[in-house]
């Protein structure tokens, strides 16, 4: 079997990459923007990389003789270079229409909790867009909507341990949002059964991880296992969301009151995928010793 992965340096991308390269039967097109972001990709005689843009022509031939397309590519943080319409609605369009061209037979698309068409948020928007770009391609389709990934090398990881070690940390709304934190390796094996099963049809599906916490529970539940004591205070949202406004708008980009509306949304779910997509969750406490180990192997 062969697969396409856009985004392919991502956190969620390598992780896929080391799947791929411990099962030894799936070869993969890994697709990044750079020269530098193909270097930072394992090197494994089942990994092809390949810089690619956007342009429908280019995109179809890096892709040609894939079974399935993975597209992991997008953005949170808009900059001066990148925004939502282009990074996360066009290119996603610009898969659809290569996929297509290239005759893939199954596209897997990432996506997050809160996604909407009709969102009143930037980004959730945007997110249902590209999700609605798929569901209306033609091609059998499988969107997974995951809520915060952690695992070794995360940005949501990479953010706690940071806040645990500070040992006086201001949270945004006092950290009381809900969350379901979903492994990486979880979601990588979820996205790897689809392509190996490739089901008929278009599909959505809500990935989330077995424990419900709060933001700042997940902070204590971190600073306990590194053994640090942690002061936590409460920075309003509203403030929080005033600053961003002009900060965002004088850098042009940036943490803005979009993206702080989305790391604060409560993440709850009715009903869990993991069975649906065949995935055993990881326990919270083993992925966060897993992050813990990462971390002190590195230093």
């Amino acid at each position: 079997m062969t697969i396409a992965v856009t985004g392919a340096n991502s956190s969620v991308g390598q992780k896929l990459l080391a799947h791929v390269v411990a099962s030894g039967g799936i070869d993969v097109i890994a697709g990044v923007r750079s020269e530098r972001a193909a270097d930072s990709l394992p090197s494994s005689p089942h990994i092809t990389r390949r810089i690619i843009s956007y342009d429908v022509g280019e995109l179809a031939e890096a892709m040609r003789g894939a079974s399935c397309v993975v597209h992991l590519a997008g953005i949170l943080i808009e900059s001066k270079t990148s925004n939502y319409a282009d990074a996360n609605v066009a290119a996603t369009v610009s898969v659809v229409q290569a996929s297509r061209t290239a005759d893939v037979g199954h596209i897997v698309l990432i996506s997050v909790l809160g996604a909407s068409p009709n969102s009143a948020n930037a980004f959730l928007r945007s997110k249902g867009d590209a999700e609605r770009a798929v569901a209306q391609s033609g091609i059998p389709a499988t969107i997974i909507r995951t809520p915060i990934l952690l695992g070794p090398g995360t940005a949501g990881a990479d953010a706690l341990l940071r806040t645990a070690r500070r040992g006086k940390a201001s949270l945004l709304g006092g950290g009381g949002h809900a969350l379901r934190p979903l492994d990486l390796d979880d979601l990588c094996r979820a996205i790897l059964r689809v392509c190996e099963t490739r089901p008929e049809g278009v599909s959505t599906h809500k990935l989330v991880g077995p424990e419900p916490i709060s933001y700042r529970d997940l902070v204590i539940r971190v600073a306990d296992l590194l053994g640090t004591a942690v002061s936590l205070r409460t920075t309003p949202v509203w403030l929080a969301k005033l600053g961003a406004s002009v900060t965002s708008r004088m850098r042009g980009g940036g943490i803005s009151p979009t993206v702080i509306d989305v790391i604060t949304t409560r993440e709850e779910v009715q009903h869990n995928a993991a069975d649906d997509l065949g995935v055993s969750l990881t326990p919270l406490s083993e992925t966060l010793n897993k992050i813990l180990s990462a971390e002190t192997e590195s230093t």
